[in-house]
């Protein structure tokens, strides 16, 4: 009887580990993508006006939950929840800020307002 109870008990334990295990991995909604774009600056973090304008709009886009620009690799990484937003989405976003985003092109007149520096020479 006991051996009955034990496998019974096995059967439960491993159940439940499955449970919890397909449970977890329903929950992962954060995603990290790295975009490749263009800097013509050396300053764009600091830079004034697009700097700070960047960085509040990209922490505006719907779902993105932090990013990190690398202005050496030309890379922006960002996190992001994918119940809330798309990498298409995110793209298309940073296009509008003036910025190329992989092989979406920066929007023509949202590069026009970027400051002199942050634009190509």
């Amino acid at each position: 009887m006991k051996m009955k109870h034990l496998k019974s008990l096995l059967v439960a334990f491993i159940l439940t580990i499955s449970t919890l295990t397909f449970s977890f991995a329903q929950e992962k909604k954060t995603a990290i993508s790295v975009i490749k774009t263009n800097i013509y600056c050396d300053h764009c973090k600091e830079c004034e006006t697009c700097g700070k304008n960047f960085q509040t709009k990209m922490l505006k886009i719907y779902g993105v939950k932090m990013y990190e620009l690398d202005e050496k690799a030309m890379t922006i990484t960002v996190y992001y929840n994918i119940k809330k937003t798309n990498l298409e989405t995110i793209k298309k976003e940073i296009s509008k800020l003036g910025y190329d985003a992989d092989d979406i092109k920066a929007d023509s007149k949202a590069y026009e307002n970027l400051d002199n520096c942050c634009k190509k020479a």
